[in-house]
């Protein structure tokens, strides 16, 4: 069993429209773009970061907004939930401040003992706040929202699978242990991790299979602490049978990548370097920020680019 990994690191999804995603995450939700760049694979779109002050892992939802990307059809063999925590007895505050922004898919229950309130993306995408009594994670309040209220990061995110049971022996492998079960969810959960430790499997046999577009997530990736561990991880997912890419450099971390028995694709990132490496973090996810190899076509693509608000 690993022991290198502590949690998530970032979850990343797709978008239709880049202006109306940064607006739903740093203004709705009060979180900070903390970069701006490019899809490393396909730099006419861009790549956003948002999260907490420096995009501690833990916190940063991704987005490539994609133009007019046709919407993704909900299903099996995806993350369909990805989870934030907030204070114990904020969910008030959210749902009130959810309605009047005009967010759909607005829905309080309960989860494993949790408050939760469910609700969706601009383009469907499925988010929960759950409420914790021990989330001691600093947020970011710069957006506008008050401390007793802001996201503190990822709680967690929840697997939609017509099967869970190999999922659940790699997450067992990764070092994730079962913590509970409720209905067709199961639970796991990384001891001592970075307070975005939960992953839930959720059972849906007759469900039909997702098809990834905008609102849907890419990929969810795992935080490392450093590229020493990235590659003990590596080794030990290959020999088990894993099919894991090479290391790649994303500017800000490292990363491999690997696809699950659920068709999930998981990624394995490193803390380091961090995105304070080409900007102060004052003024994080502030400039348009590109690849080395990117640089000298920033003209023609800043061109292509839509502006956004600050």
């Amino acid at each position: 069993m690993l022991d290198q990994i502590k949690g998530l690191h970032h979850v990343t999804s797709m978008a239709a429209d880049a202006r109306q995603n940064n607006a739903f995450f740093t203004d709705t939700l009060g979180l900070r773009r903390v970069k701006k760049t490019v899809n490393f694979d396909e730099p006419s779109v861009y790549h956003l970061y948002y999260g907490d002050e420096v995009g501690t892992p833990g916190s940063v939802m991704t987005y490539f907004p994609f133009p007019d990307l046709m919407r993704g059809r909900p299903g099996v063999g995806e993350v369909g939930e990805t989870q934030f925590s907030v204070p114990k007895g904020a969910l008030g505050f959210w749902q009130d401040r959810l309605a009047a922004k005009g967010v759909t898919g607005l829905e309080l229950d309960k989860t494993f003992g949790a408050e939760r309130l469910r609700f969706q993306g601009p383009d469907g995408d499925g988010f929960a706040l759950i409420e914790s009594v021990d989330d001691l994670r600093t947020p970011w309040t710069e957006g506008g929202i008050a401390e007793e209220a802001a996201i503190r990061g990822f709680s967690g995110a929840r697997l939609r699978l017509h099967d869970t049971a190999a999922t659940a022996e790699l997450l067992g492998f990764m070092g994730y242990q079962r913590a509970g079960a409720e209905g067709d969810v199961t639970r796991f959960v990384i001891p001592g991790g970075n307070g975005a430790d939960v992953i839930d499997l959720e059972a849906l046999p007759q469900a039909q299979f997702a098809r990834q577009g905008a609102g849907s997530v890419h990929h969810i990736a795992f935080a490392v602490p450093d590229r020493a561990a990235q590659l003990q991880v590596r080794k030990a997912l290959m020999d088990t049978g894993y099919q894991v890419t090479p290391v790649i450099d994303r500017d800000y971390f490292w990363a491999i990548y690997f696809r699950t028995p659920g068709g999930v694709l998981f990624e394995i990132a490193t803390n380091e370097p961090g995105f304070d490496r080409d900007e102060d973090t004052a003024h994080l996810g502030e400039a348009l920020k590109l690849p080395t190899r990117y640089e000298p076509y920033r003209d023609k693509i800043e061109a292509h680019l839509v502006s956004l608000a600050a």
